[in-house]
């Protein structure tokens, strides 16, 4: 898909993930990427991230528009899932700004909320 537009902003709200009843990332930084039509994606920094919740797997994707994505699986409250965070940590230099960032497959985690307080 050649012309795909991607947009990166910072989200003004407070990002909470949670697995197994348990923070996984919480940040008041997270960035909101939209590409095309599809549902927009939000990048969370590692450093608002537990990490030594996620193990880094063998998988790995490539998209055109951004580079190639490293995956994490994560372990919280007793409960794994496999492959459940993706991250460019060498993205497209028009995208470089999710370099560092976590983004979490919404159906993987128990959920990811917005406050907006």
């Amino acid at each position: 898909m050649t012309g795909t537009s991607i947009t990166i902003t910072p989200n003004p709200h407070r990002i909470r993930v949670m697995l197994g009843g348990t923070i996984v990332a919480e940040t008041t930084r997270a960035l909101t990427l939209r590409e095309g039509a599809m549902p927009p994606v939000l990048y969370i920094p590692r450093e608002d991230a537990e990490m030594d919740l996620f193990a880094r797997t063998a998988h790995r994707t490539h998209c055109p528009h951004k580079g190639d994505a490293s995956y994490f699986s994560l372990t919280a409250g007793g409960v794994e899932r496999a492959n459940a965070v993706w991250s460019y940590e060498d993205p497209f230099p028009t995208v470089a700004a999710i370099k560092d960032h976590l983004a979490f497959y919404p159906g993987k985690v128990d959920a990811i909320e917005e406050f907006k307080d």
